[in-house]
């Protein structure tokens, strides 16, 4: 199958830092369908040959088993192209027609990899030229908008040239392997469905911390905000993948369904609610790496008055039979203690304690999606005394330990990786992976009021760089009884 894959913002930090090197792992694993070609786009002065040149500088940034060689660089490059086009000019979309329809390949995929204000722009100008035909899929990144209002400006601009199962709306934390395995235990084995409901489920958290600041992204995150950056979209994801009912087959509209159900059931907020279960900071000066850096609004291109969140701890519920009363914590920031993402799902105690156990959650499974990629089950199991003298009785204790599945480990470091599943999925034709309209708007219904309220709110809390957010964020999970996983 031959196909060309248009990246708007070609010479952009997405294009580099995750897109083509995933390409290169696909066409590397030979998981690249041949016949393929990338076509980079963007406003710069570039021959192909400079465009390949510069990706692969970049390429030295990649991590050493990921790098390519010389001879493997050589070979991925033949499929690199460069166009240079001003975004707002049809001739240029003209140009790239004229290119395109050269080849008459049998599947065109454009990536839009620019400012989501350019979206409707660009998909407009793609529809006045033409390229809106049978066999253009078009990807687009997060955020889709920045409220509710917006995102549904740009799916209608979209939706005038494209039909659904032709719209890709991305979110990699859904190619990601571990995601993937989260969906493989819940529906591929019956382990778990008989205790994965309220009854036995004390309460779920979702952490995606960072430990880096905003870095030369300041202008764009000042705009955006860690609840429009990381809640609306990767960390509801994760709800959604948490509470699902199971799909009635694996096509992608059966799973898409499930999951807005859960997007649905969602307990709406109120004025209280906010008051009591949304906390949001904003890091300033502290520690990271051993060295001294800079709070949130001395960062190049943000505002030294700024109020944007870049901390947010949320407590919710899925309101229906199988999770009513289950509290789901989330939790996102940058500049927290550690770079960590993972799931952890909390079970209740056994009813009737007949041996000594420590003091916390005893029995969890959690699911880690960065920097560690698999699984654990924590366990009590019976502690060994070998200092206890023969004849002598002494009650018994229980100590924790753990299964853990590493997936590197098992499966090897060379797995797909989150882009490059989802480009090949692209390529393919598969939504499975991907967020429906309806989706995606529920979610923006959600996090809406929160919008609201901190618009016409006062300034976020403050924390230090280095730590894990606001101490607030602990009084809230703290009044229910539980803590964040840290302070157990």
């Amino acid at each position: 199958m031959s196909f060309d894959l248009v990246l708007f913002g070609g010479t952009g930090d997405l294009a580099w830092r995750k897109l083509m090197p995933a390409l290169f792992q696909a066409f590397r694993h030979g998981s690249l369908p041949e016949g393929g070609r990338i076509i980079g786009v963007a406003r710069d002065d570039l021959s192909d040959d400079a465009y390949r040149e510069l990706i692969q500088s970049r390429f030295k940034a990649v991590e050493g088993g990921k790098r390519p060689s010389e001879e493997e660089f050589k070979a991925f490059a033949s499929i690199l192209h460069y166009l240079r086009m001003d975004l707002s000019k049809p001739a240029d979309y003209a140009r790239l027609g004229k290119l395109l329809k050269g080849r008459n390949a049998d599947t065109v995929v454009m990536y839009l990899a620019t400012a989501p204000a350019l979206f409707t722009s660009v998909v407009e100008q793609i529809a006045a030229a033409g390229l809106n035909t049978p066999a253009t899929r078009m990807v687009l990144e997060k955020p889709l908008g920045h409220d509710l209002k917006s995102n549904r400006a740009i799916n209608d601009a979209v939706q005038k040239v494209l039909s659904e199962n032709q719209i890709f709306r991305i979110d990699h934390y859904l190619g990601k392997p571990s995601v993937q395995n989260l969906f493989a235990m819940r529906f591929g084995n019956a382990l778990f469905e008989p205790i994965w409901r309220r009854e036995h489920v004390a309460n779920i958290q979702i952490t995606i911390a960072e430990d880096l600041g905003v870095e030369k992204r300041g202008s764009f995150y000042d705009q955006t905000g860690a609840l429009r950056d990381m809640v609306q979209n990767h960390a509801l994801q994760l709800v959604c993948a948490i509470g699902m009912e199971p799909p009635i087959n694996s096509h992608a509209d059966a799973i898409r369904d499930e999951k807005l159900k859960v997007l649905r059931s969602l307990k709406p907020w109120t004025a209280e609610e906010i008051g009591l279960h949304a906390i949001r900071g904003q890091y300033g000066a502290g520690t990271a790496y051993g060295e001294r850096v800079p709070g949130y609004r001395n960062e190049p291109g943000v505002d030294p008055d700024s109020k944007t969140e870049t901390f947010v701890a949320l407590r919710t519920e899925i309101a229906n039979w199988r999770w009513a009363g289950v509290p789901i914590y989330i939790r996102t920031g940058k500049r927290l203690a550690s770079r960590d993402a993972r799931i952890e799902v909390n079970f209740r105690p056994a009813p009737h304690a007949i041996f000594r156990v420590p003091t916390g959650n005893a029995n969890k499974l959690v699911i880690n999606l960065q920097p560690k990629d698999g699984l654990e089950l924590h366990l009590l199991a019976q502690a060994q005394d070998k200092r206890q003298k023969s004849g002598t009785r002494s009650e018994s204790q229980l100590t924790p330990v753990q299964l853990d599945l590493d997936f590197d480990k098992r499966f090897g470091g060379e797995r797909v990786g989150a882009y490059e599943r989802l480009l090949l999925d692209v390529i393919d034709g598969r939504l499975n992976l991907f967020v429906r309209r309806d989706e995606q708007e529920e979610a923006w219904r959600w996090v809406e009021p929160l919008l609201d309220s901190w618009a016409s709110d006062g300034s976020p809390r403050s924390y230090a760089a280095g730590t894990w957010g606001p101490s607030a964020s602990s009084a809230m999970i703290a009044r229910d009884g539980f803590a964040w996983s840290e302070e157990q």
